[in-house]
């Protein structure tokens, strides 16, 4: 055979390949958007009836769905509130159990929800990207913005029905509700003392454990709240913040110089129901009750 027809022949072999790649080619496109239109047929098929928003997976639509007839399937055996998402329920349970095992790496804070400790993580980013006008602090989400401008306009929107008292906000008035109804839904495992707020659980348990996470940098004695240490701190500094506006006579604590304050006013709250004799101190009050009851303790 010539070297011509070699040529030739070898032409058409690269012809042919170069048409088959191409017509590969070719149906691999026609395969892909084939894919895409019925990525938009599904997309369809998984739109909300009422407000026509698309779902990705028909999980998601049917939650989408239980939204509008207000459903929640999922109960918490404990204090029966109920739940749209088994993970909402879940992380609820973890309240009742003063479980928190979301825990911060940098400050070693711990939260009973994985969102909550994803919001704190940003106070250590420092990514605050919403500002309040008015004294130009920053926020970490619109809302909690929207709650702060409260301060300054004095805005209460929520309010009691039972005593006709305004809140802020709606996690107060919910906790205000339960000084009316006695609930405590939050249970020590270990001595069954119930609580109105799992915050209150958490540092009740530190009772049992020992554990006194905030430590005195110049004594370094340990102390169970952070508001404990802020006062103790003040036996170092020698701060007294609380001035009484009559002697001028300065007080470490705000409890203190409410106690105070009575030794101007002569006022004496506390009454004893025997002999009715009154005294300005509770303590005061509990130590004459002794003289009824013939107690002595020590």
């Amino acid at each position: 055979m010539s070297e011509l027809q070699d040529e030739h022949l070898c032409n058409r072999s690269e012809e042919r390949q170069f048409t088959s790649d191409v017509d590969k080619k070719s149906s691999m496109r026609h395969f892909v958007s084939k894919k895409h239109l019925q990525s938009h047929c599904e997309e369809q098929a998984l739109a909300c009836d009422v407000c026509k928003k698309i779902f990705k997976c028909g999980s998601a639509l049917k939650l989408h769905v239980c939204s509008y007839r207000g459903e929640k399937q999922f109960k918490c055996a404990v204090c029966d509130k109920t739940f749209m998402m088994s993970g909402s329920l879940n992380a609820h349970l973890h309240t009742h159990a003063g479980q928190q095992p979301f825990t911060c790496g940098v400050c070693k804070k711990s939260f009973n929800m994985s969102r909550s400790l994803k919001l704190h993580l940003c106070t250590h980013t420092v990514e605050r990207p919403y500002k309040c006008d008015v004294c130009e602090k920053h926020f970490i989400k619109s809302s909690h913005l929207k709650m702060h401008l409260r301060i300054h306009t004095g805005e209460r929107p929520y309010k009691c029905d039972v005593c006709g008292k305004h809140f802020s906000q709606s996690s107060q008035l919910k906790l205000h509700l339960r000084t009316h109804t006695g609930e405590r839904p939050y249970k020590c495992d270990v001595c069954g003392k119930h609580f109105n707020q799992s915050s209150t659980l958490k540092l009740h348990l530190r009772t049992h454990t020992g554990e006194r996470p905030y430590k005195c940098n110049v004594c370094e004695k340990l102390f169970i709240k952070l508001s404990h240490l802020k006062l103790h701190l003040r036996t170092h500094t020698g701060e007294r913040p609380y001035k009484c506006d009559v002697c001028g006579k300065h007080f470490s604590q705000s409890s203190t110089l409410k106690l105070h304050l009575d030794t101007h006013s002569g006022e004496q709250p506390y009454k004893c129901d025997v002999c009715k004799k009154s005294f300005k101190w509770s303590s005061s009050l509990k130590l004459h009750l002794r003289t009824h009851t013939g107690e002595r303790p020590y």
